[in-house]
């Protein structure tokens, strides 16, 4: 597992493509555009939160690590 994640946010340029919802719908929601749902169990999910940053096809996912 990963170390854990101070904060999860969604930078401007989203193109809704679902991607980060389909690998990870209990932290992502694209209504619109992508974002953390509110109250997200993050350290829950942390490798699923990596995965949906890495195949972000924008690279609008920010993690940041503690």
């Amino acid at each position: 597992m990963c170390k854990k994640i101070k904060s999860v946010k969604i930078a401007p340029g989203c193109i809704s493509c679902g991607t980060c919802e389909a690998v990870c719908p209990a932290v992502f929601k694209v209504t619109g555009v992508a974002h953390v749902k509110e109250d997200a169990p993050i350290q829950e999910h942390v490798d699923l939160i990596k995965e949906a940053e890495y195949m972000c096809p924008v690279n609008v996912i920010q993690v940041e690590e503690e």
